[in-house]
């Protein structure tokens, strides 16, 4: 028999999942209307893969299921304000982006802003982390620090939304991890749970639309849900053991190393840090002949072990939590020292050391 808070996470998941799949169709209308289309481009550095027009505006749909779930399930509080302000800046930025496309600077203005408001309006913020018997309190630069970190989950997701399902499907494996671990520990009611169950439903009825082949993207207005990806780590997480902390983050752990690998690279090429290319993660895996849905499961398959492995962490065993975690990161070592997602030149030198040991 299932629980009461079981059965009513259900009810918030398949609500929030239908309104979300059913307002996709009138925005992709929305979206040819205003000329927030993808277009195919042949440009050098591009990183989409598509070859037709796609109209965009998914995360606006995500948006719309958000209100329509925080309106049946949420419950009115100053740091919810600060969330739905935020929100609708963050989706503005992004909706102004798609339909001409801005400066990353002046996306970053926006993103400042809203995490500002969460920080100083809401009182949401990362105050101190204790580690090894110390506590390190962060007092006024809890400020800097929550805006910049609400700022690195943005762009983290937003960096990684270059195939069909990819930041929809990561975003959606965070949304059900963190809300299972909430369920476990008994935080029933609690802002976090709300949001992350609302959050998955929505982005669950995006994913209907989005799954290869899509037929929209979210565009810009994916910051939307690392936003709510930084509000819910900071909710449930805050104030709190270095270790819990580490929770949700590892669990992004693949957006959050495509980021870094994609840094390293274009520093090392002398491009600019926000400049795109074909070199991420999925792109890798493309050029290994493997489809766009292949891809995209695989990627999902390892998103989940972290996962998984971050459940038995926190929850059940934390010495296999760090073999799983272990595994999966010689793995991902191997797979970044036969590609080209750090330098071109790396595959080369691990092929003559290999070649010398023989």
């Amino acid at each position: 028999m299932f629980s009461n808070e079981v059965w009513n996470v259900i009810i918030i998941v398949l609500t929030t999942m239908v309104a979300s799949a059913c307002i996709m169709p009138a925005l992709k209308k929305i979206a040819h209307h205003i000329g927030a289309i993808d277009y195919p481009s042949k440009k050098e550095g591009n990183r989409h893969i598509h070859t037709k027009p796609i109209p965009k505006l998914g995360g606006v749909g995500i948006f719309l299921a958000f209100l329509f779930g925080y309106m049946l399930f949420g419950h009115h509080s100053i740091k919810m304000n600060s969330i739905l302000i935020g929100s609708f800046i963050i989706i503005l930025t992004g909706i102004i982006d798609d339909i001409k496309p801005i400066k990353a600077s002046q996306k970053l203005i926006g993103q400042v802003i809203a995490a500002t408001i969460v920080a100083c309006y809401g009182k949401i913020l990362l105050q101190n982390i204790s580690a090894f018997g110390y506590v390190i309190d962060f007092g006024i630069l809890a400020y800097p620090i929550t805006i910049l970190f609400i700022i690195a989950c943005v762009n983290i997701i937003n960096l990684i939304d270059g195939i069909d399902g990819l930041s929809g499907g990561i975003s959606s494996i965070f949304y059900l991890t963190v809300g299972i671990i909430s369920l476990w520990q008994a935080r029933y009611g609690s802002l976090e749970i709300s949001l992350a169950f609302i959050m998955l439903g929505a982005t669950l009825g995006f994913l209907i639309h989005n799954f290869n082949p899509a037929s929209i993207f979210a565009g810009d207005c994916s910051m939307f849900m690392g936003f709510q990806i930084a509000v819910i780590t900071l909710l449930g997480f805050k104030a709190t053991a270095l270790t819990s902390f580490f929770i949700p983050i590892i669990i992004l752990i693949i957006p959050i190393l495509d980021t870094l690998f994609a840094i390293i690279r274009r520093k090392l090429k002398g491009r600019p840090i926000f400049s795109p290319d074909k070199d991420h993660i999925h792109h890798q895996l493309i050029k290994m002949h493997l489809s766009q849905k292949s891809t995209v499961l695989i990627i999902y398959l390892i998103d989940f072990l972290f996962a998984l492995a971050t459940m038995i962490y926190a929850l059940k065993n934390p010495k296999i939590g760090m073999i799983i975690y272990g595994i999966l990161f010689i793995i991902i070592f191997v797979f970044a020292c036969n590609t080209n997602i750090i330098s071109d030149q790396l595959p080369k030198k691990v092929k003559e050391i290999t070649r010398k040991k023989k």
